[in-house]
């Protein structure tokens, strides 16, 4: 009855274990879920205010109309991209297009006294900042979860219940990993 009592009580604390490591992996995927909607939420913002900058510089660039295009079509493309890989794609193509308006505009001293234009300017300056804190928190949410079910004991228990390792936020070209210069 003893011995009978002793492997219930181990069966028990393993039970138990098992418990708290799956609800710590869970509790873990979620935090890097929240902290990619909070990316997702400052992407949102910048894609509100590009409308707004592509048409304050329609005035002044008319004969530009190819840089306003591209801007407006990797915005587009940017919206429509549903998994990260795709939105890192996407983003990376949009912010590539910011930065050649923001070279053309330049070349408008009109347009750079605009005071639309400034405080678009300003909006778009603050988002990019926000993007590059929730890239971070992300990324170190990632980092935290991905080290979890890679360790041993959670590994066990991560390769039983499915918990994969999640992608990194990361940029692919070494120039885009400044923020966009927005000079007017």
């Amino acid at each position: 009855m003893v011995l009978l009592l002793i492997v219930l009580g181990i069966v028990v604390v393993v039970a138990l274990m098992v418990v708290g490591m799956y609800n710590g992996l869970v509790q873990m995927r979620v935090s890097f879920q929240n902290a990619w909607s909070q990316i997702d939420v400052q992407l949102k913002r910048r894609h509100d205010l590009i409308p707004n900058l592509v048409e304050t510089a329609k005035g002044y660039m008319s004969h530009e109309r190819g840089t306003l295009e591209s801007v407006t079509k990797a915005r587009q493309m940017a919206v429509d991209a549903s998994s990260i890989k795709d939105k890192l794609a996407a983003e990376n193509a949009l912010t590539s297009t910011l930065r050649s308006l923001m070279a053309v505009a330049e070349n408008y001293p009109n347009l750079k006294a605009d005071q639309t234009m400034l405080r678009l300017q300003e909006e778009l300056t603050t988002t990019e900042n926000k993007i590059g804190f929730a890239r971070q928190y992300y990324n170190d949410e990632v980092g935290r979860y991905n080290t979890a079910i890679q360790t041993f004991p959670n590994s066990i228990i991560a390769g039983q219940f499915a918990f994969k390792p999640a992608e990194f936020f990361q940029l692919e070209d070494a120039a885009e990993r400044n923020a966009p210069q927005v000079k007017f």
